[in-house]
């Protein structure tokens, strides 16, 4: 069981498991616009990818603040998504009031798609836990960072140092290293089925 710690207490956390080297799940999730997003709409592109229980609170709004300012150094070929489950009318709100233009934020309030297959929600409170989680441009996670303290901020310096890690090393190769993805689980449970 994995949990994560709030003050004394412990926290579940609910979903998949993630190994790095091994291809990033897709999600469902909303813009501030009211749209689905997906993880293909940014394709071709590095993603760092931070994970957060609410803006309301100072050290998200914090870890929101400290990865747009860092992303302003960042090439067109990285993009950083900041996903919650607050609602997206807050996002928008809070995005204004802040400047913050260098990421972009997403609402998993309707389905908790990234927090199930990401791995990352915690069971008891229905949020997100705090996390940091790099994909490279071909959907291979590559860095996972889940903060064992709920009130601790993420280590940005291990985040930089890891991205520097895939830009030097961009493709790893999913043929040699890397099992395939899972058949019926792309294609659904039914197809599955037919296949045994």
């Amino acid at each position: 069981m994995r949990t994560v710690k709030f003050k004394d207490n412990l926290f579940t956390l609910v979903g998949r498991t993630l190994k790095e080297g091994r291809f990033a799940p897709d999600f469902r999730v909303v813009s501030s616009e009211l749209e689905e997003i997906r993880l293909v709409n940014f394709k071709n592109k590095i993603k760092i990818i931070t994970s957060f229980p609410s803006l309301d609170t100072s050290v998200c709004d914090l870890q929101v603040k400290e990865f747009n300012r860092k992303a302003s150094n960042f090439s067109s070929d990285i993009v950083i998504l900041g996903i919650s489950k607050d609602l997206p009318f807050a996002q928008k709100r809070f995005c204004e009031a802040n400047n913050i233009k260098n990421l972009v934020i997403l609402s998993d309030y309707k389905y908790s798609s990234f927090g199930i297959n990401y791995g990352l929600l915690i069971k008891e409170l229905n949020l997100l836990t705090r996390a940091v989680i790099i994909l490279d441009k071909y959907e291979i996670i590559r860095y996972i960072q889940i903060v064992e303290e709920l009130t601790s901020p993420p280590t940005y310096e291990d985040v930089l140092r890891n991205l520097e890690e895939v830009l030097k090393n961009p493709l790893i190769s999913a043929e040699e290293q890397l099992p395939s993805k899972c058949k019926p689980c792309e294609g659904g449970y039914l197809l599955y089925l037919k296949k045994r």
